[in-house]
């Protein structure tokens, strides 16, 4: 990696077309000073809704320039389009990891800039399909301590609301229905508290085999919801802090779409507290998929001498390390 010899301003288009959402994002300036013209989603949420969770077909045809990890169909769709502008208009293109657009964008703040002040942190990643811990030393250098093994946290919230005929997207209908709940009322299973790593599907499991899963009344899908909320977030709170602990890191941050739900954040703010390590968490409109996150990383790449290939393949399951 060789620094470009000056940090005047440049200005990024960015395509996000990961997986269900089309979003693009414009971001003027450098490392540490940046304006945000304009950042637009189109979301797909009312498409999917009646299905319970993102159908591919769907999400590719209605448009999906991430270049992995998410769907191929709408990967391809935006990193060509991308590919396409940056030939047409000689300028220099960059594929961008969509979690490195996550793990990043906790540090992304339009009044006070932020890329001079990613500091060695762990990182914790919390979305529809991925739940890792990564240790983040500096720029495009981190290491992945631990990742889900089967449902990601952000699933198990889509599977139990679909169980639950609450609908799609199921973290918000949770999370609402979770407020003036019991979250003592059910024994749910905090799966793996030993490891580093994460698994949901016994937690989802355990939800199905409640007595009368199936013909809740008000209170008692309050008191499942809070219960089945509280046990992931027992299990994302402990996992977190028993890593910043062990890799010795003064700062925590967590970011993806299930980072906005409130009493995560809530409750893994004053563990941080408890422990004395600063917390930082993305602001919740750049929590979801979006372009802004993917345009912050390109920026910083770039300043930093980074550029892709205009022959690299896009990769559905690219690794972030």
């Amino acid at each position: 990696m060789k620094r470009l010899p000056y940090n005047s301003p440049v200005t990024v288009l960015a395509l996000e077309t990961s997986c269900d959402e089309t979003a693009v994002a414009i971001l003027r300036g450098n490392d540490s000073r940046y304006e945000l013209p304009a950042s637009e989603v189109a979301s797909q949420v009312a498409a999917h809704e009646k299905y319970g969770g993102i159908v591919p077909e769907i999400a590719s045809r209605n448009f999906a320039a991430t270049s992995g990890p998410g769907l191929a169909s709408s990967l391809m769709i935006g990193a060509s389009i991308a590919k396409g502008l940056a030939i047409g208009l000689c300028k220099p293109y960059l594929g961008v990891n969509h979690l490195e657009g996550h793990l990043l964008s906790p540090f992304f703040n339009i009044e006070k800039g932020g890329g001079n002040d990613i500091k060695p942190h762990l990182s914790l990643i919390v979305s529809g399909g991925h739940t890792m811990l990564v240790l983040v030393r500096g720029l495009a250098n981190y290491q992945l301590i631990g990742r889900t093994v089967d449902d990601a946290a952000g699933e198990a919230f889509d599977k139990v609301a679909k169980m639950l005929g609450l609908g799609y997207p199921g973290g918000p209908k949770i999370e609402k229905h979770a407020r003036g709940g019991d979250p003592k009322r059910f024994d749910l299973p905090r799966s793996m508290l030993g490891s580093e790593n994460f698994s949901f599907s016994g937690l989802k499991t355990a939800v199905r085999y409640l007595p009368k899963v199936a013909h809740l009344d008000e209170e008692m899908l309050s008191d499942v919801c809070a219960s089945f909320q509280q046990a992931i977030i027992d299990v994302l709170v402990a996992k977190t802090l028993a890593a910043a602990q062990k890799y010795r890191v003064n700062l925590v941050t967590v970011s993806g779409g299930v980072s906005c739900n409130q009493e995560l954040r809530s409750q893994l703010r004053e563990a941080c507290r408890r422990k004395g390590i600063e917390f930082k968490s993305a602001e919740p409109w750049l929590c979801t998929d979006n372009a802004a996150m993917i345009a912050f990383a390109a920026l910083l790449r770039f300043q930093a001498g980074f550029h892709s290939q205009l022959t690299g393949e896009i990769d559905p399951n690219l690794a972030l390390v």
